[in-house]
């Protein structure tokens, strides 16, 4: 193999000293003169020409060989194959090798070098989809070569919204506008709040601009840098056009609800959803048929619904409009969602994939296929979760092909804020340009990080992370359910300690944070922000409290949720009724008989785990009573989200008999 590799190097620039990125571009082919002839010209370019980008230049001559390279060598972005390459045994081994690569890693851009333009007409029809370009291999222009390739990374890696907010900062112009804080000035230099503006730092606050600033775009209505930047997303994550969100993927899942759905419209929807989708079905009227999932009550994980449940409701159902799932779930289950998707799509029925927890999917082979590939019609994602955006900072991501734009649009206004943060929009703009640069590589590094760290978990012989088989509850077993690794269960039982006071020593004596528990396990969440130093010292800690193991903690079982009665009413007419309000318990603190057969005005969740055990327009049955009764004597660390209090005493609020009786939807559930 024949190569020619440049080393990086320090540049100093405007901004002050950074490190030049190295893109790095291999080049396919089994014609040893003529590779060597190409590696050499680039080479000479890249010296001679500006390089803004590090590009260096190698060689591999075989299908196989070029796989493994772009499979070990994150820092590989543009691929130059050969179309006279030979395969043995294989037809047409530069097109399969092209498909191959984007089906890999599909935001590297790969460029055929062809002979005639009867080959190029070849390529077209067998994989446009996956090449971005071509030269002709007799002509050998690698200078013209060299540029053309610079600007498909400065394409790659623009950032147009951040960019243009960088360069109003740098104008310094006057602020006679909003906000009332005028790019800090109301700040700086306040014996009383100066501390705050030394905190928050003085380009944060010049950046938080208001829509006064026509340059900037409108995130209502984009036609200039916002647009941009939002089709710059949507060719990253592989969809037909993509939404920036500044409210995070609540306020998404509710816009496409309102867009999909109208007043009485069928929806299904898994019972586990985020709170945001029930809040959806409420704001949209519609109504929803909700979809138990799976559990596994031995360490309280709520996993997704199982295929039989959602093959039987599509079936049950084919007037419905929607069927939304969670994708991965917090713990980190994945659904098989394309046969899911194909039986939703063979009835007419649009798919949306709640992939909040799961946005850098896109971006590494292991993770794949992501919602969008496996055919949903729309995803959400809370870019800030798992990439290195703002919180709050989100993406709407679209592949329907009966998209109303204008009444998404309406829908989108009616919910965004006419004063959005713009440091939010220029961090998304930022973190899609990191996944499609170098989101590989740091995935690649996450994902070692994570297998590391379970296996220095486990040999503390106090501690175990749980594996797939562990998670899994036993109904969706043979579903095709996989697990992402990034988010690691820890089961605690064995420590003596409680999850409470894991944490409490985790957060007071060794500085850590973990993301969740329940009653038997702690969430650890891995991101492109994880480092070595954070898994040792983390390493450090469980293996030191392991050391103070006590006598076996008697884990807390939650009782099990009851299974979802049945709505009386559309869940929208109860929320927006008056009701009255019953006690939970009665005179002699037991579960009160007067609910039962009621029907509930709000949504009651215990948290954890965080399913709603009511929702509105639902019957109370004797067991969702017990349930919640015995919650609220037994378990004093839950949060019971949903029910109002009257002079210390928890209540519920229920339609009066009057309320129900006028509600036309009740007829819809007789």
């Amino acid at each position: 193999m024949s190569y020619w590799q440049g080393v990086s190097v320090i540049a100093l620039s405007r901004e002050g000293r950074e490190m030049t990125p190295v893109s790095r571009v291999l080049v396919v082919s089994d014609d040893a003169k003529w590779q060597a002839e190409v590696l050499t010209g680039l080479g000479a370019a890249a010296v001679q020409l500006e390089n803004p980008f590090g590009l260096t230049f190698l060689g591999v001559v075989q299908l196989g060989e070029a796989m493994e390279r772009v499979a070990a060598d994150g820092d590989i972005q543009i691929v130059l194959i050969d179309k006279l390459l030979h395969e043995k045994g294989l037809a047409q081994p530069a097109v399969q090798l092209a498909n191959r690569i984007n089906a890999f890693r599909p935001e590297l851009s790969l460029y055929i070098l062809l002979v005639d333009d009867d080959q190029k007409l070849l390529v077209e029809e067998m994989a446009s989809h996956a090449v971005d370009g071509y030269f002709y291999r007799d002509e050998l222009d690698f200078s013209g070569w060299f540029r053309i390739l610079t600007a498909e990374l400065a394409e790659k890696s623009a950032t147009p919204f951040y960019d243009r907010l960088r360069q109003y900062v740098r104008m310094a112009k006057d602020s006679w506008h909003t906000p009332g804080h005028s790019g800090g000035d109301s700040l700086k230099g306040s014996p009383w709040v100066g501390d705050f503006y030394e905190f928050v730092g003085e380009n944060m606050l010049r950046a938080d601009l208001s829509v006064s600033v026509p340059m900037l775009d409108s995130l209502l209505h984009p036609t200039g840098v916002i647009a941009e930047s939002q089709a710059l997303a949507a060719k990253a994550f592989g969809a037909r056009k993509t939404y920036f969100a500044t409210n995070g993927t609540s306020t998404s899942n509710k816009v496409i609800f309102q867009t999909l759905l109208t007043p009485g419209a069928t929806l299904l929807l898994d019972r586990n959803c985020h709170k945001s989708v029930h809040h959806g079905v409420i704001l949209s009227g519609a109504r929803p048929v909700y979809l138990d999932s799976s559990i596994n009550p031995r360490y309280g994980i709520f996993g997704p619904v199982s295929k039989a449940t959602l093959f039987a409701a599509i079936e049950a159902h084919p007037e419905a409009r929607v069927l939304i799932l969670t994708s991965c779930t917090y713990d980190g289950l994945r659904y098989d969602l394309e046969p899911i998707v194909e039986a939703a799509h063979a009835k007419g029925i649009k798919v949306v994939v709640d992939e909040a927890w799961y946005g850098f999917a896109r971006f590494h082979p292991e993770l794949r296929p992501t919602a969008l590939e496996a055919g949903a019609d729309y995803v959400t994602q809370s870019t800030h979760k798992v990439l290195s955006a703002f919180s709050q900072a989100g993406m709407i991501h679209v592949n329907d092909p009966d998209f109303d734009e204008h009444l998404f649009r309406e829908n989108f206004n009616m919910h965004a804020s006419t004063s959005p943060q713009y440091n939010l929009i220029a961090s998304l703009d930022v973190a899609r340009k990191q996944a499609v640069m170098e989101g590989y590589r740091l995935l690649e590094r996450t994902l070692r990080l994570a297998q590391e760290l379970r296996q220095k978990i486990d040999s503390t012989g106090v501690f175990r992370v749980l594996e797939l088989e562990d998670l899994l509850p036993e109904e969706v077993r043979e579903d095709g359910i996989r697990l992402d690794p990034t988010k690691l269960t820890i089961d605690i039982t064995g420590s003596g300690f409680s999850a409470d006071e894991l944490q409490q020593a985790l957060f007071e004596r060794y500085n850590i944070q973990v993301e969740k528990s329940t009653f038997s396990t702690v969430t650890l969440l891995l991101t492109i922000g994880t480092t070595r130093s954070k898994v040792s010292r983390l390493h450090d800690a469980m293996l030191r409290l392991a050391k103070e193991r006590r006598p076996r903690h008697v884990a807390r079982r939650l009782p099990e949720i009851p299974h979802f009665s049945r709505l009386a009413c559309l869940p929208r007419d109860a929320f927006y009724e008056e009701g009255e309000r019953l006690p939970l318990l009665d005179d002699e603190g037991l579960p009160n008989s007067e609910l039962v057969g009621r029907v509930c005005c709000d949504q009651i969740v215990p948290y954890p785990p965080g399913i709603p055990v009511l929702v509105p327009g639902q019957v109370i049955d004797e067991s969702i009573l017990s349930y919640l009764a015995r919650l609220q004597k037994a378990q004093k660390t839950i949060e019971m989200h949903g029910l109002a209090e009257d002079a210390g005493d928890c209540v519920v609020r229920v339609l009066s008999s009057a309320e129900f009786l006028q509600l036309p939807s009740r007829i819809l559930f007789s």
